[in-house]
């Protein structure tokens, strides 16, 4: 016989959320990193709960498919109809008939909920051998929140909802925050007395508290100490709120562990993200997913990066990287675009209106400015002329090149790959290499210049170009004319 589960986490993700006005389901829509639903799991994950069951609903195979990915552990339990949030979690408790001691439950859509408030409302639970144990929290404006009503010894007599409240009650500021402990075994005997009889027609989890204390079970309030963790999230409109004050709590954080954010209102981190000392986010900069910044490295301004690793002392400056990793030292931009799996190594360099995919370039090596790198190895100490294209793509497959260490390529080259240019090797400018440059060799690959001497002034006569090149001809000195009609 299997040992009872002392700890059960259950989250409400079946709703519709119709204000969000979305195809995706409410608990879907990201936020710095994670989606809703993935803060609310984060927030949970600490109690070591012995068994997560998430309620699905409106667009469940989608919530599915990412829980899959990010709490593969956890069950997914559909509620085919929406017949509120008691029914919700008496449908999680049929699919766990085992599940026994303290039972958690949180809506789907509080993001800034810490694990710290979480932990101490289960400890509180658990200290007063409550029966139920709700999270509260004072709010500025209670307006479409729950209410906690109080009897005159400043004990819980109810929860209502604010559509089922009187005037009296509706004024008061202290408000449910969707979020509960509970004991098991009294909380699936509560919930099979629940009734419909209410404004919506559906059985409120609410209710359990009113049929508990009812019966003489101990019921009681836990208070949030910072009622911005308990927000929820009802439209577009609060779900950019949300954002901004994850984005202050993230900044600040991070500030506080020694890194310079020059423009905290302008600058967005995912809480994905890793950033080390003294390292400087200048303004109008996104970090996103797994992106990591290195000690003493300067990200921005205008920058975003993604899945990207930053080493210590590189700098980045004006410019967008996916998937890229980024050496010690190395520098960046501006306007510079490092696609998936361009790799650059210690001191390397990527200047101005340059793009690489697939692209490992070494130690110290240069492509500074106006240049594609695609599907490409640069060995160490080596430099890419202005104007270089590797062509690596032949309409079928993509093919490789190799610049040896310590090369020097010309302006304006194209590399038409498969090819291999040798260390300390050498391309001379407007050089198309379509061969193999030994180490050490002087490729050129462009066609022999050839002058028609004469040509402007037999087919450009009477221009400004004609006149100065008689008159260079004749000796004379160039005084400049009128503009031409090119100018």
């Amino acid at each position: 016989m299997s040992q009872p589960h002392l700890r059960t986490v259950v989250v409400l993700a079946a709703g519709e959320g119709k204000r969000m006005k979305s195809s995706l389901p409410k608990v879907l829509h990201p936020l710095l990193g994670r989606t809703l639903l993935g803060h609310v799991l984060t927030a949970a994950g600490p109690l070591g709960a012995d068994r997560t069951v998430v309620v699905v609903g409106h667009g469940a195979d989608q919530v599915r498919e990412h829980l899959s990915e990010v709490a593969p552990g956890a069950t997914p339990v559909l509620q085919e109809r929406q017949l509120g949030t008691g029914h919700a979690v008496r449908m999680a408790l049929d699919a766990v008939p085992d599940a026994s001691g303290t039972v958690v439950v949180i809506n789907g859509d509080v993001p800034l909920l810490r694990p710290e408030t979480v932990q101490a409302l289960v400890e509180a639970h658990e200290d007063a051998a409550a029966a139920a144990t709700v999270l509260a929290a004072e709010v500025p404006d209670p307006t479409g929140l729950g209410r906690i009503v109080r009897d005159v010894q400043g004990q819980l007599e109810q929860i209502i909802e604010e559509r089922d409240a009187t005037p009296q009650q509706r004024a008061l500021r202290e408000i449910n925050a969707g979020i509960y402990a509970f004991d098991a075994a009294r909380l699936r005997e509560a919930l099979g007395k629940l009734s419909t009889d209410n404004d919506q027609g559906e059985e409120y989890l609410t209710d359990v508290f009113a049929l508990l204390r009812d019966a003489g079970e101990p019921v009681a309030v836990h208070c949030a100490a910072d009622y911005v963790e308990t927000l929820g999230c009802n439209d577009r409109v609060e779900l950019a709120a949300l954002r901004r004050l994850l984005r202050d709590r993230v900044n600040e954080g991070w500030m506080r562990t020694g890194v310079s954010i020059l423009d905290p209102h302008t600058t967005w981190i995912d809480v994905t993200v890793t950033v080390e000392r003294d390292a400087v986010i200048d303004q109008n900069t996104q970090l996103q997913g797994a992106t990591t910044v290195g000690a003493g490295a300067l990200v921005g301004p205008d920058t975003t990066l993604i899945d990207t690793v930053v080493g210590a002392g590189a700098s980045i400056v004006r410019s967008h990287a996916l998937g890229a990793e980024v050496g010690p030292q190395a520098s960046v931009g501006p306007y510079a675009y490092l696609r998936p799996e361009s790799r650059l190594g210690r001191k390397a360099k990527v200047g101005t209106f340059v793009e690489t995919k697939k692209a490992s370039i070494g130690d110290g090596s240069k492509v500074p400015h106006l240049s594609y790198v695609g599907d490409a190895t640069i060995g160490e100490y080596s430099n890419i002329g202005a104007a270089t294209v590797f062509v690596n793509y032949d309409g079928v497959r993509k093919h490789h090149t190799t610049i040896g260490s310590h090369a020097r390529t010309g302006a304006d080259n194209m590399f038409v790959a498969p090819v291999r240019v040798g260390d300390g090797a050498y391309t001379a400018a407007g050089s198309v290499i379509t061969g193999d440059v030994p180490p050490g060799a002087m490729a050129v690959a462009r066609g022999q210049q050839r002058n028609v001497e004469g040509w402007v002034l037999r087919k450009r006569a009477g221009t400004d170009a004609a006149e100065a090149a008689r008159r260079a001809g004749e000796g004379e000195p160039d005084v400049g004319g009128a503009a031409s009609e090119g100018d």
